[in-house]
């Protein structure tokens, strides 16, 4: 009988937070590999007004979202990944986290000409609807008191919503007084 090696591919981003756009860009990637790698970048960073959810936080958004769609989790990893601050070995800092993958999918240069150098194949994922669908608009209407919801699958909303996500990221937006 002949093995068939399976295709394994890999997504880093920061999911601050997962959005609707992610989802749609990880369905694409499962119609063309057999299970999907998803690394939570800059894992270190939180409550932060660029970053204000922690890794654990994104892992439960993402894996609650994919269970949400109804997606097999034998499909996927989720990896959180700590920043290192060091291009020369951020490939292979990034391959000792995860299991063995053959295809990156990435829109940042930086992440494409790493990996490219390394020998990898790497492909550009579609954007979706890119002005409304990233965590920046999402924080954005967060702060504004506007519909960030209908941006993000329902599991997310519901996790924002039962950590008080838009409470802390209003709180981390409120510039410190100082004393006089």
């Amino acid at each position: 009988m002949i093995k068939m090696e399976k295709v394994r591919g890999i997504l880093i981003g920061r999911m601050q937070p997962v959005h609707n756009g992610h989802m749609q860009v990880i369905d694409k990637i499962l119609d063309e590999v057999d299970e999907i790698i998803i690394g939570i970048g800059s894992a270190q960073l939180s409550h932060e007004l660029k970053d204000p959810f922690t890794a654990g936080e994104r892992v439960m958004m993402i894996s609650q979202s994919l269970a949400e769609r109804g997606v097999d989790p034998s499909r996927y990893y989720i990896i959180p990944m700590q920043d290192i601050n060091f291009n020369a070995i951020w490939v292979s800092h990034v391959k000792m986290l995860t299991p063995p993958f053959s295809i990156v999918y990435s829109g940042n240069p930086l992440v494409k000409q790493l990996f490219s150098e390394e020998g990898f194949e790497v492909n550009q994922p579609p954007l979706y609807d890119r002005l409304h669908l990233s965590g920046t608009e999402v924080r954005r209407r967060m702060l504004e008191n506007l519909n960030w919801e209908e941006l993000v699958p329902k599991a997310t909303a519901e996790l924002i919503n039962e950590i008080n996500g838009v409470e802390r990221l209003k709180n981390l937006s409120n510039k410190e007084v100082s004393e006089l």
